[in-house]
């Protein structure tokens, strides 16, 4: 049986190995800048630079996405169900769960699959507030919730 506290740390390994991964790759790129000697090829070379450079602004750009899903991380209750759907329920519905914390993909065992995502995803902006018995319409298909954990 899967727990909610699972869930919590399957979203929050998802986080920290991302950003250390984006990290790793900051500094691959940042030694790659100062270990590259101009060559004889200097356009060549400045060309290279400048696709060092953005590469290096992206991951930096990636890196702040990741920190923000840490900061949203931080702010998710880690235990407690409430009767409403808000940020860190697992809300159970007829046709699949969802646990409310960020987008980290699905949480697979063999009895069962829970989908972490954002609480700004269009489905959770749709279950944000709702109660075990209420439902919502995704997709043109309804979805009741069963039970809030």
């Amino acid at each position: 049986m899967i727990s909610k506290e699972e869930l919590y740390r399957f979203c929050s390994t998802f986080v920290a190995e991302r950003i250390a991964r984006i990290q790793k790759n900051i500094e691959d790129i940042q030694t790659s800048l100062t270990s590259e000697t101009k060559s004889s090829a200097g356009d060549k070379h400045e060309t290279g630079r400048a696709m060092l450079q953005l590469e290096r602004e992206k991951l930096g750009q990636q890196l702040a996405e990741a920190e923000k899903m840490k900061q949203v991380m931080s702010k998710v209750p880690k235990d407690g169900n409430t009767a409403t759907v808000g940020l860190g329920s697992w809300v159970v519905t007829a046709r699949a769960d969802y646990f409310l914390a960020i987008s980290a993909g699905e949480f697979k065992t063999r009895q069962k699959s829970v989908y972490c995502i954002s609480a700004a995803t269009p489905i959770a902006k749709l279950l944000f507030g709702k109660q075990i018995g209420d439902a919502v319409v995704f997709n043109g298909q309804d979805l009741k919730i069963v039970d809030i954990k």
